[in-house]
């Protein structure tokens, strides 16, 4: 195979940067990055992966789940005016926001974990940065063709056959922007009903800014700013380095075998020679625009795309497979010392990761299963502090909050513990008894008094308010106090 075959038009000039007055800059004008399509194994798991975790993000506002009469069949929804958030059989009340601190635990620890055992795996196959930029490069390349073909589009002068192709590519871009934000606010709302009310222009205004704002977002970091994204404004690529070690799995190039590298002729002898023929189509398919034969960079996300090119290069000149390939730092020292490289994904970070895990997944697990279906809150009223009767005996008042989990009014009984004699009513109610009746999957608030005979008064007691569902005998208990004159 000659030099021709394997080396694509790459232009890179070593010029000084200059400012518009013949200055020298002190930043680089950014480089537009021209990525290959690359094909291989990698290349289709990404494609898979892509497929797979776009369609999880646009089709599950539409999954419904029955949660019976009166609650939102939407399987996944975050109801900001119910303070409610639904995800399938689980429904996070507010005072459960622990729950979603326990997901934003599991969600750091598992991206250390992936850190520490492939590196940034993360960034390289599902950060939706990474698969949004992969579909709009899809379709720029359905638009206006592979590599070489847009450079020289973007070289050539404006004519009505160029600028078709721009505003196609541009158009098809804002159509996959104002989808993505537009599947962010179903995720808010009942998705058929805010589709036709968008449909409409009936929707609430706040809603067409959010579509806006996102569309723009997605549009200039998944059309424009790319790699710009993942070097500059994210701060993953620096917490992983910390993460990482010598036996974290890491795309690596092999130099020892590739070296000393240079162009190869289909007749020419591979002695004194490495396998490298430096066609650089490692840095043509690289969306970050390296040369991984530089060594581990900031700006690599593992993507294992060179793998694939290189692969095709081996493949074609006679030559092993896995000239750059997944690997550890380690395993290119035992390499080099003539040992069989080792895997070692097994180790004390990992085991400290994989604990957390384990551990605040239980948590989460026990307290998903054993959290009541009925809460009560009580609070003391302080205005007045209490109330003393014309019989001589003392009343105290109270705010009683009690919490239905259930999708159906249920009806509740409210005793007291704590102080012999005392008596319970309510403010309404049948006849002032201390039953309530509470509305499926809400709170409501109940005024109630605890009273106490003249010659039980006392100046403070501890109480404690006990609800009982008459149905079901479900409790709930929570303490308070009696306050008293002084004697």
């Amino acid at each position: 195979m000659t030099d021709a075959a394997l080396k694509p038009s790459v232009e890179t000039v070593d010029v000084e940067p200059v400012n518009k007055k013949g200055r020298r800059a002190l930043h680089k004008k950014r480089s537009k990055i021209y990525p290959k399509r690359a094909r291989g194994s990698f290349r289709r798991f990404k494609w898979v992966l892509m497929a797979v975790t776009l369609t999880i993000y646009y089709v599950t506002p539409w999954l419904r789940w029955d949660r019976g009469v009166n609650a939102p069949d939407q399987a996944v929804l975050l109801d900001l005016p119910a303070r409610r958030f639904y995800f399938f059989f689980i429904e996070i009340w507010p005072q459960e926001v622990f729950f979603i601190t326990g997901l934003l635990i599991l969600a750091a620890m598992g991206l250390f974990l992936t850190a520490a055992t492939v590196g940034r795996a993360w960034c390289g196959y599902a950060c939706p940065q990474t698969v949004w930029t992969d579909l709009f490069i899809a379709v720029e390349r359905f638009w206006e063709g592979d590599r070489n073909s847009r450079m020289r589009l973007d070289r050539a002068r404006w004519s009505f056959g160029k600028l078709g192709r721009k505003v196609s590519k541009h158009i098809s871009w804002l159509l996959i922007a104002v989808a993505t934000g537009g599947a962010w606010v179903f995720y808010f709302a009942d998705a058929p009903t805010l589709a036709l009310k968008l449909a409409n222009l009936e929707a609430s205004t706040p809603t067409y800014v959010w579509i806006g704002l996102l569309t723009a977002f997605t549009y200039t970091f998944g059309g424009h700013a790319r790699e710009a994204v993942c070097t500059y404004m994210c701060p993953w690529p620096r917490i992983q380095a910390a993460l990482a070690d010598e036996d974290t799995l890491i795309v690596t190039y092999d130099d020892a075998r590739g070296e000393p590298r240079g162009s190869h002729k289909a007749d020419q002898s591979w002695e004194g020679r490495g396998d490298c023929v430096d066609c650089n189509q490692c840095v043509a398919v690289c969306p970050m625009g390296i040369d991984i034969r530089d060594g581990l960079q900031l700006e690599c996300i593992s993507c294992a795309l060179c793998i694939d090119a290189c692969n095709e290069v081996m493949d074609k000149v006679g030559r092993p497979a896995n000239l750059i390939s997944y690997g550890t730092l380690n395993m290119t020292d035992e390499a080099a010392r003539g040992e069989t490289p080792k895997i070692r994904l097994f180790r004390g970070r990992t085991y400290l990761y994989s604990g957390m895990i384990i551990i605040v997944a239980a948590i989460m697990v026990y307290a998903l299963v054993s959290r009541p279906i009925v809460n009560a809150n009580v609070l003391h009223e302080r205005s007045p502090l209490f109330t003393t009767m014309s019989d001589g005996s003392v009343r105290n008042a109270y705010t009683l909050k009690i919490t239905n989990k259930r999708y159906e009014d249920r009806r509740f009984a409210l005793t007291v513990e704590g102080l012999d004699g005392a008596d319970v009513s309510r403010v309404g109610g049948e006849n002032g008894l201390p039953v309530f009746t509470v509305g499926p999957d809400t709170i409501d608030s109940f005024h109630v008094f605890v009273t106490v005979p003249r010659d039980r008064v006392v100046v403070s007691r501890d109480l404690e308010f006990i609800v009982t569902d008459t149905l079901s005998g479900d409790t709930a208990r929570t303490d308070s106090s009696f306050k008293g004159p002084s004697r």
